[in-house]
């Protein structure tokens, strides 16, 4: 077993057969910050999330089977260098960026927070240390996809994006956006990485209301914590004269309800304890 490296949740060795043994850990990070205090139970979420969702969604993927409570093998595929991002409703970056003009929305579109848009959206980002979004003409310009994959990766992201919306609604929740990644596999592309709380937003119906900040069970609860704080400005501040952005230690109320919120939106969308 070859260690390949380490991402901001998971831990990747190659175990030389053909798949990856993806490890997940407590790890987490808010925009694009990687903080040093551990989310309890979180890597066990994400890893059954993972496991959940590739079996229940009748899309092909590459997950193979799993190891452990953290543990996961997936057959190693060429990664398609562009994240397949969904949105169902007006929130979070997707407000600055259409307020900026950078990203042109339906006519018919309710530019309201938390607000559902007329149709998901397919809104691609690059896949970077710091993420920057795409469209048909760039991410075709660079070279990352050709005009049939762009077209076929919108098609089916919002395919799942469908189905898990579904999936999620029946347990009570509103799945407001979804990031999926894709590989290639004996030159066909199949749907990859991990699918869990670190790559939607989630919120539950009944204390749902256009207008204003959700509650979230993903998480958005420590980006909305660094936000009113002013701590995503002090990162970007950073970043804008170089310097690499300081994590501050994040609240044990925060830490309690994150895990909490973790394993509750598990419990409830797949039925299972853990």
């Amino acid at each position: 077993m070859k260690f390949l490296g380490s991402g901001k949740v998971k831990d990747v060795y190659d175990l030389e057969d053909g798949t990856l043994l993806f490890k997940f850990s407590d790890r987490v990070s808010a925009y694009d910050v990687k903080f040093a205090d551990p989310i309890p139970r979180k890597g066990e979420v994400l890893c059954k999330f993972a496991e959940f969702w590739f079996n229940k969604l009748p899309v092909q993927n590459h997950f193979v089977r799993l190891r452990s409570a953290n543990e996961v093998i997936v057959r190693k595929m060429k990664m398609i260098p562009v994240e397949c991002v969904v949105r169902g409703y007006f929130y979070g970056s997707l407000i600055t960026r259409w307020k900026e003009g950078q990203i042109t929305l339906p006519s018919d579109t309710v530019t309201e927070i938390a607000a559902k848009l007329p149709r998901p959206i397919f809104d691609p980002t690059t896949k970077s240390e710091h993420d920057e979004p795409l469209n048909r003409e760039t991410a075709i310009e660079r070279s990352l996809v050709t005009e049939q994959e762009y077209s076929w990766l919108e098609s089916k992201s919002i395919q799942i994006y469908n189905m898990m919306y579904e999936v999620a609604d029946r347990a009570g929740f509103i799945l407001a956006d979804l990031k999926l990644e894709f590989g290639k596999l004996d030159n066909k592309i199949i749907l990859g990485d991990s699918i869990g709380p670190d790559e939607y937003r989630m919120w539950p119906k009944d204390g749902y209301a256009v207008g204003k900040i959700q509650e979230s069970y993903d998480k958005q609860i420590l980006r909305d914590w660094l936000t009113a704080n002013g701590y995503q400005k002090q990162f970007e501040d950073a970043r804008k004269k170089g310097e690499e952005p300081v994590a501050p230690p994040i609240p044990e109320e925060i830490i309690r309800k994150m895990s909490e919120r973790y394993v509750i939106s598990y419990e409830k969308i797949t039925g299972k304890h853990l």
